[in-house]
């Protein structure tokens, strides 16, 4: 795994691109080939993988706790928006 671009502009979109779609591979939401596409990004980028990671884990306290059943959208939406917040705040921090 190679850390190398993460600051190149071109790849942060594509980073960007990848989180946003994380929760479509986490809820079995994609086509294969999206998957793929995204499997092979989260392998190659730490920071992706870090992030992967950590909704990773937030779909299984969900699941956990919400008795298998999906969580109410209202509380996904807050925990997506507060996991993005802080992304970007150790983003900012550490450049």
């Amino acid at each position: 795994m190679s850390t190398q671009h993460e600051h190149d502009p071109d790849m942060e979109l594509d980073c960007t691109a990848v989180l946003a779609d994380v929760w479509l591979m986490l809820d079995n939401e994609c086509d294969e080939a999206t998957r793929a596409r995204l499997e092979q990004h989260i392998h190659e980028c730490t920071p992706c993988l870090e992030a992967y990671g950590i909704e990773e884990k937030i779909k299984s306290l969900l699941t956990r706790k919400c008795g298998g059943d999906r969580a109410p959208e209202g509380l996904r939406d807050r925990l997506k928006m507060e996991i993005r917040r802080t992304v970007s705040i150790t983003e900012i921090e550490s450049d």
